[in-house]
């Protein structure tokens, strides 16, 4: 398949395009800043946010911290934006390994980027993400310039269906945005029974891959039900000389423009 046929898709998945050293090294990188940004917490230094769906969030210098809801003892969902805290993290936004296909998959000459998340996805108690776009969240920050924003997903670890791997509905993003569960509590999750996700398909991959995706792929995770972690380290990128997500506020009320 070609990447044209693959971007039509809706994603485009590069099989082991990190080294197993490379990988290990960026698990390290992934650990150590997980290892800062939590010592911080322990000691106090958070602004604290509670999601509508009880989440809770704690802000650390500037990242923050998503913690597994059910999780005993308490382990980390995710991190964000996490890049600026490793220095092997942050020398993969000029990775051309990344941002050559990337340029591709949203067809402009120059990027910059937008925001970079950890996902921990620990051995029995990573949970599950519902099904969702990215888009909805991040036209709330960023309006219709959201459209023009794509991830490129660095799998830490092998992904299988037992630890938790992303299913996407192929071709789902040439709708736009999907009809939005209104029951839910963020208001930011899709409503499986008003959007069409037959033909999903669940994408394992061995560690040091990258699955690229636009923010309007309907897509989601299961929980990990393994005894292995499902770590993976996303880089969401958008064209060049926009401002970054920690520099934009979060405005709920413009989910009123989305179905």
């Amino acid at each position: 398949m070609s990447f044209d046929d693959e971007r039509t898709r809706g994603y485009v998945l590069l099989p082991r395009l990190f080294s197993p050293g490379e990988t290990a090294a960026l698990s390290n990188a992934a650990e150590s800043a997980l290892a800062r940004v939590t010592g911080h917490a322990l000691e106090g230094k958070t602004e604290v946010t509670v999601w509508p769906d009880g989440h809770r969030l704690e802000t650390v210098d500037g990242t923050t911290v998503h913690w597994e809801p059910d999780a005993r003892p308490p382990a980390v969902r995710s991190l964000a934006p996490v890049t600026h805290l490793e220095p092997a993290l942050d020398a993969l936004w000029a990775d051309e390994r990344l941002t050559g296909p990337m340029r591709r998959l949203l067809d402009v000459d120059r990027l910059g980027p937008f925001t970079s998340k950890l996902n921990f996805k620990r051995a029995g108690v990573g949970s599950a993400y519902h099904w969702h776009q990215d888009y909805p969240y991040w036209y709330c920050c960023a309006g219709p310039d959201a459209r023009d924003i794509a991830t490129a997903m660095i799998c830490l670890d092998d992904v299988t269906a037992g630890n938790g791997a992303l299913t996407i509905v192929p071709g789902s993003h040439l709708a736009g945005p999907a009809p939005r569960d209104r029951a839910e509590p963020t208001g930011l999750l899709v409503d499986a029974a008003r959007t069409d996700v037959g033909g999903a398909v669940t994408i394992e991959a061995p560690a040091g891959s990258v699955l690229m995706f636009p923010g309007l792929i309907v897509h989601r995770s299961g929980p990990n039900t393994s005894t292995r972690d499902r770590r993976s380290l996303l880089l969401c990128f958008q064209p060049a000389g926009r401002p970054t997500l920690a520099r934009l506020p979060y405005r709920s009320e413009l989910l009123a423009d989305l179905p």
